[in-house]
């Protein structure tokens, strides 16, 4: 089993920046993907960046050159920083892992005022 715990959600203007982290605890061991997704109200939810285990990252086109995601392994912990945020980018983000199945964060609220 894995537990994902996200923090560091908030409000924030247009064009400021929030970090948001998510640490892991369980049996971890090995933990291949970890992601960042998110979910808009009344909107499917959708995959926001992602990284492997050995640092390889992708991103969705609308975040491309505005958010990095981040992997500390030996904390087994990602982060995703956020820069230049949007109105639009409001949602609720949601951390995710790949061991064997799919573990999920409970989310965190994210909130962009124009």
């Amino acid at each position: 089993q894995v537990r994902l715990v996200e923090s560091g959600g908030g409000l924030v203007q247009a064009g400021g920046s929030l970090r948001l982290s998510c640490a892991a605890s369980g049996t971890i061991f090995s933990i291949n993907t970890m992601a960042w997704y998110r979910q808009a109200p009344g909107k499917q939810r959708e995959l926001v960046a992602r990284i492997s285990s050995g640092g390889s990252t992708s991103y969705a086109d609308s975040v491309k050159g505005r958010f990095t995601i981040s992997r500390d392994n030996a904390k087994n912990t990602v982060a995703l920083q956020m820069n230049s945020l949007k109105p639009e980018d409001t949602a609720v983000y949601y951390c995710y892992a790949f061991l064997r199945g799919d573990y999920w964060g409970k989310g965190t609220l994210v909130t962009v005022s124009s």
